[in-house]
């Protein structure tokens, strides 16, 4: 690491450009960047049904997270990566329920802070919209 410090808006921008990742390999390729600076990032795709679909979303970034070596094995990292999902999720409800969303969660660390964005597409057969939620905690 070079030293350099990161706060709550970097590592929401991180976790963001990590949502937004079209494919593994682009999302690999980001991944070792972020690490050389000392960020930790992970990813998952989900889709579904919105409502049957938000504790799946949870749950897949706490998964997500604990496997890419994100947070560690505790409650405390834990239960900041749901609730800066939930976080994430609630800003986008308005306008995904009762449709399906699909799209990729990202998450990012430095140090004490956790940020998880979700880029949500939200649709109905081809008519979609596309939306970003973002949550942040500090552990």
């Amino acid at each position: 690491m070079d030293g350099k410090q990161f706060g709550s808006k970097d590592i929401a921008g991180a976790a963001i450009k990590v949502a937004l990742t079209s494919d593994r390999h682009q999302e690999k390729l980001l991944q070792s960047e972020f690490v050389k600076t000392g960020v930790y990032t992970a990813a998952v795709d989900y889709g579904g049904e919105f409502i049957n679909s938000v504790m799946k979303i949870v749950e897949r970034a706490v998964v997500s997270a604990k496997r890419e070596g994100v947070i560690t094995d505790s409650h405390v990292e834990e239960g900041a990566v749901a609730g800066a999902t939930r976080e994430a999720i609630s800003q986008i409800m308005p306008k995904a329920i009762g449709l399906n969303v699909g799209g990729k969660i990202g998450i990012a660390r430095f140090n004490d802070h956790i940020s998880v964005a979700i880029f949500f597409g939200i649709g109905l057969l081809h008519l979609n919209e596309v939306a970003i939620g973002l949550g942040h905690r500090v552990v």
